[in-house]
């Protein structure tokens, strides 16, 4: 059996980590260097850095705070945010991430998944998909749309049919984050995240909605996916990681303990 990860998500805007509920009313809480070298030292299995309005924005990431993380941590890192290109990958890849997450210019202009994976591996490609429940329509039967430019954007895309596409494109993993969930910390959306994983044969990770431990217990298990992904239980200083994953480690979850 693989280990579940555990995995700390970082949103970034001007270069401060920042948290909302449903992608709107975000605070500054805090430096992103400092939060990622804690979690890294507390035993964290991957930190994922979203840098969450470089795409509205239309700018590039903040490669200098790419680097100063890098620096500080020595597990698997990803990041996203503005990037649309394989040029604008490499560049992050050789600030010191590990994968590049893509997600809005990854759906208007699917391509850029494959020639990431050709460039640099399918290990390296996670596409991050931002998920709206709606009523179900023949252009979207399951119920559940994409959204884009941090939830300003709606695309009339199926998330099922997406997830399947991404796969064949080259994606390595998926981060599926639903936004009706997102830092209301009431659980995650166990049938979504269950649905696109059982849709696809790569590692789905589930975002957006952990309130408490037992919450990464039930998407690890009843939602099957391969990775939690946590952000406001832990920045407000709620649970600990160790805490975490000794409940899946009780819950009989195979995780990484790292002391």
């Amino acid at each position: 059996m693989l280990s579940k990860r555990l995995i700390v998500c970082l949103d970034v805007r001007n270069g401060r980590l920042t948290k909302g509920v449903k992608f709107t009313g975000n605070e500054d809480i805090g430096d992103p260097v400092e939060s990622a070298r804690l979690y890294y030292r507390h035993g964290v299995d991957e930190v994922v850095f979203y840098d969450i309005t470089a795409s509205a924005e239309g700018r590039g990431i903040f490669l200098d705070v790419v680097e100063r993380v890098a620096s500080e941590i020595f597990i698997p890192f990803s990041v996203g945010g503005g990037i649309a290109s394989v040029a604008d990958m490499r560049r992050v890849l050789n600030a010191g991430a590990e994968k590049i997450s893509v997600n809005s210019a990854a759906v208007a202009n699917p391509a850029l998944i494959s020639e990431g994976a050709e460039a640099f591996g399918s290990q390296a490609i996670v596409v991050g998909m931002d998920v709206l429940a709606v009523p179900p329509t023949p252009d979207i039967p399951s119920g559940y749309e994409i959204v884009v430019h941090g939830g300003r954007k709606r695309t009339g895309l199926d998330a099922i049919a997406w997830a399947k596409r991404c796969e064949e494109l080259g994606a390595g993993e998926l981060c599926v984050n639903s936004i009706d969930a997102d830092g209301t910390r009431n659980g995650y959306e166990l049938k979504l995240t269950r649905t696109i994983a059982d849709a696809v044969g790569i590692p789905v990770i589930a975002s957006g909605g952990a309130g408490h431990p037992g919450h990464l217990c039930d998407v690890l298990t009843t939602g099957h996916a391969s990775a939690a992904l946590v952000a406001s239980i832990v920045h407000y200083g709620q649970y600990s990681i160790r805490q975490c994953k000794e409940q899946m480690e009780a819950a009989g979850i195979k995780t990484r303990m790292s002391w």
